[in-house]
């Protein structure tokens, strides 16, 4: 019987687990999840740590015999080794596992910065359920919470502990909030927003050490000379694809562990998907992670129609490529970033800036085609810019209009997009975002 052995538990293990079963009645389909829960959804916790649901409402599926019932094995630990010639997975309980199809679908870890006392009680990196239950014990309203990064993830964080109605202090070490997704406008106007609305920010700063305080509180001394007694530290400085498992194996990887079209990796019969995944993204030209969901449940599906074929005749699936796409929320103020919104070099660019009205658009062109995109506040053209960016939409006479007027995104892409048949037109944009 082939085997398909499938490492991560998150939304691409499960994912590319039940496409398998779809495919492959007759196959053994082992699913390794590396905590002690029911598989479940990261994206889900600040949902959680808002109140807005309960644990149960961040399981990717409900029904307590949901595995079971597809025959899907499900396992609780963690890989540290692949034998590629001998094709075996050794776990950490002492358990191998021999495989025909490994899928690498074991996300990212959270990084921890090199700081004095960032593993002291109260330091917490809000990534795991474990985590939450731990922000939960110290979050109540009131509480005194610094937040160490402003990045993509951490204004999530940000929005669920605000809500919790604790004193919050974010402190990020870029001289802008989403250094990493906005320019210094956009990420300028995002930060004054969130201070109009009660958050301390300090940018441009790091924490320099941690330490114990009086009555289980912490001491945090900043850059900037201040030093501030907590109650709670989260750690939200960035993550890293979950692969040192794979070093010496003979597994390419760069960032993630790099994939052809078919998301198999240099190794025949060895796929990757998700947050550890290094895809081709058709607008940059290169090979990136983007860690986006939607670009790993598709990733999932590719990998897993392919393992399905693996030694069967059958037209094998491709991954169209992957963009970089990012929709954030931050306390009612809603910013996006598509594909390569800092510009190509030798391209021109647009930008419009509102700021009574809270408001900023950036425009990225190469040639006639709009390579990237930011927009703070202007959600009315979010299902365009993701369609032109993804579409590669030559644009003509249209980008000397849209450097005069960035807000001529919808007329653009419907003169545009439709004639060269991308989309059925921008409500489908729309929908697609």
């Amino acid at each position: 019987m082939v085997h398909h052995v499938i490492l991560g538990a998150g939304p691409a293990g499960v994912i590319a687990a039940e496409t398998l079963r779809r495919q492959a009645p007759d196959d053994r389909i082992t699913l390794v999840g590396d905590e002690r829960e029911a598989p479940y959804s990261r994206m889900a916790i600040p949902y959680l740590l808002m109140g807005n649901i309960g644990e149960e409402g961040t399981l990717l599926r409900k029904g307590a015999r949901h595995y079971s019932d597809l025959r899907i094995e499900a396992v609780q630990a963690r890989a540290t080794a692949v034998d590629t010639q001998g094709r075996q997975v050794t776990l950490d309980n002492g358990a191998s596992l021999a495989f025909d199809t490994l899928l690498i679908a074991t996300g990212s870890n959270p990084v921890s910065a090199p700081i004095p006392g960032i593993d002291l009680p109260g330091v917490e990196s809000c990534w795991t359920l474990a985590d939450a239950r731990a922000i939960q014990a110290r979050a109540a309203k009131g509480a005194r919470v610094l937040q160490m990064g402003a990045g993509f993830i951490g204004c999530i964080i940000l929005e669920a502990l605000a809500a919790r109605g604790v004193a919050l202090t974010v402190v990020e070490m870029g001289d802008r909030m989403v250094p990493r997704m906005m320019g210094p406008a956009a990420g300028g106007m995002i930060k004054q927003w969130v201070e109009a609305k009660g958050v301390t920010v300090f940018t441009g700063t790091r924490v320099e050490s941690i330490a114990q305080g009086k009555d289980k509180t912490l001491d945090v001394k900043l850059s900037n000379g201040k030093t501030l007694n907590v109650d709670l530290v989260i750690s939200a400085t960035g993550v890293k694809p979950a692969i040192g498992f794979l070093e010496k194996t003979g597994v390419k990887c760069l960032q993630g562990v790099l994939t052809d079209e078919h998301m198999q990796s240099n190794v025949p019969g060895i796929y990757a998907a998700g947050d550890c995944a290094e895809a081709f993204d058709k607008v940059s030209g290169t090979t990136v992670v983007s860690a986006i969901q939607p670009n790993a449940a598709e990733q999932a599906r590719v990998a897993a129609l392919n393992m399905a074929l693996q030694n069967r005749p059958g037209k094998r699936a491709v991954l169209r490529g992957v963009t970089q796409i990012n929709v954030l929320d931050t306390l009612g103020l809603i910013s996006t970033s598509f594909g390569n919104w800092q510009g190509a070099p030798g391209g021109q660019h647009a930008e419009l800036t509102d700021a009574p009205a809270w408001r900023h658009l950036s425009l990225q062109f190469q040639g006639d085609v709009l390579v990237g995109c930011n927009s703070v506040g202007w959600t009315e053209h979010v299902g365009v810019m993701r369609g032109l960016v993804e579409g590669q939409v030559k644009l003509g006479g249209w980008k000397d209009e849209l450097l005069k007027d960035p807000t001529q995104l919808v007329p653009a892409y419907l003169a545009c997009a439709q004639a060269q048949g991308h989309w059925s037109g921008a409500d489908d944009a729309r929908r697609r975002a």
